[in-house]
């Protein structure tokens, strides 16, 4: 009895929790549907203004669509584009001398000044020449010496070719003076080449310009002890004028490039980074006579008469190796060239200001123009800048026509750059807003 009534106890309390949570629930639930009901139609009305809103954007954006884009175009032109090969080359001295002394001696005079142009045969160092006068003045005077003796040994020839003949003496004494003439007539001949040996270390004293170039830097000053080829040369001449600009190809151009000189000579055109108006022109000298298994190029060499010396040994330029000349190739600026979906293309503004995406075949391209070989005709217009806000039937507003062959087009295409840039900023904030 007492155990049921625990029983029921629990079970009245349990179930007086679970109705009070019922009761909580059910309060707190109910003001918030009132709240949603009574706000039903302010909701219904936001939703429609917000509705309203994305179909005003809708239409604004429509009517945004049909504005004209503003963008840069140029025309192509036709005219006649040589066929080149690109490279960097390096400078190279025509010829290069390193003056050695080939007697020892103290150098006594140095007969010019570091950087000076100089001739050929010019005296460019004296060395101490008294050793070697010394030197020769003892060779000559062995050389008389030994010429008083042979010319007395060839009157007792004559002398005792009578008295054998008269046989006044014998044939063995003849033969005796007629020896002892010849040996004297060798050590004669070796006193001459003794003479002329010691003519020549004399003029080892003097060394002169092999060839007309300019000087270095002078390795040995005046009062210096010199040996005989020592290992460091005393000086280095550089031919400057002609000079020779050495480049590599790869080897796939070598075929053409031999066929190319068999019928006259190649120009080369070279340039430097910091004056890229202003070029060198010279003629193909040299082709290496194997290609470098390592990088796969051959080796080539153009000969530059570089009167104004404006070529430097040691220098790196931009070399352009022309092979031929394409006739009547229709070129437009490089950068109105995309790549799209089927290859590369261009945006050609019609007469009404409308685009036309045409696909087009790119041939060479170089200081900033393409050649085009099929696909646009000379005197259309095509898009150089502002293409991404284009698509088929698009209406644009040229701001400025660019000429395809103005050397000026580079300082201009960055102004229209920046105003290009403005441009789609401000079409990116009215499409934001």
């Amino acid at each position: 009895m007492r155990r049921s009534f625990w029983i029921i106890g629990f079970l009245i309390v349990v179930g007086g929790f679970a109705g009070f949570q019922q009761y909580s629930s059910w309060s707190l639930n109910k003001p918030q549907e009132n709240a949603q009901t009574k706000s039903g139609e302010p909701g219904n009305s936001q939703g429609q203004t917000g509705g309203g809103q994305t179909q005003g954007r809708g239409e604004t954006g429509r009517a945004r669509g049909g504005e004209a884009v503003p963008v840069t175009v140029a025309t192509a032109v036709q005219k006649n584009v040589p066929v080149q090969i690109q490279a960097v080359g390096n400078v190279e001295p025509y010829s290069t001398v390193s003056i050695k002394s080939q007697v020892t001696g103290v150098i006594n005079e140095a007969h010019f000044k570091e950087g000076q142009d100089v001739k050929k045969g010019q005296l460019l160092f004296t060395i101490d020449p008294r050793p070697l006068e010394a030197a020769l003045k003892q060779a000559e005077a062995n050389l008389a010496r030994d010429t008083a003796q042979l010319n007395n040994s060839r009157e007792q020839v004559k002398r005792y070719a009578e008295l054998v003949a008269k046989q006044y003496v014998s044939r063995e004494q003849y033969d005796q003076i007629k020896t002892n003439a010849d040996a004297a007539e060798a050590v004669v001949a070796a006193d001459k080449a003794s003479v002329d040996n010691a003519k020549v270390q004399l003029s080892y004293c003097y060394i002169y310009s092999p060839v007309n170039g300019r000087v270095g830097t002078l390795l040995v000053n005046e009062g210096n002890l010199i040996r005989s080829n020592d290992a460091a040369p005393l000086l280095v001449i550089n031919q400057l004028v002609p000079i020779f600009v050495t480049f590599n190809v790869p080897e796939q151009y070598l075929a053409d490039i031999k066929r190319r000189m068999a019928d006259g000579k190649l120009t080369v055109d070279a340039k430097f980074p910091s004056d890229q108006d202003r070029s060198e022109q010279g003629v193909l000298a040299f082709v290496d006579n194997t290609v470098d298994r390592t990088t796969g190029t051959i080796k080539l060499k153009a000969e530059f008469k570089n009167l104004e010396l404006r070529l430097w040994p040691g220098q790196f330029i931009n070399v352009a190796l022309t092979l031929s000349t394409q006739g009547n190739a229709v070129v437009v600026p490089s950068d109105a060239i995309q790549v799209g979906p089927d290859g590369q293309q261009v945006f050609v503004v019609k007469e009404d200001k409308r685009i036309e995406i045409r696909p087009v075949i790119v041939g060479q391209a170089q200081a900033g123009e393409s050649v085009i070989t099929k696909g646009l005709a000379p005197g259309e217009t095509v898009v150089r800048e502002g293409q991404f806000l284009l698509g088929p039937g698009s209406r644009v507003d040229i701001k400025e026509t660019a000429s395809s062959d103005n050397p000026k087009d580079g300082a201009r295409g960055e102004g229209r750059k920046g105003r290009s840039e403005r441009g789609k900023s401000k079409a990116d904030e009215r499409s934001a807003s």
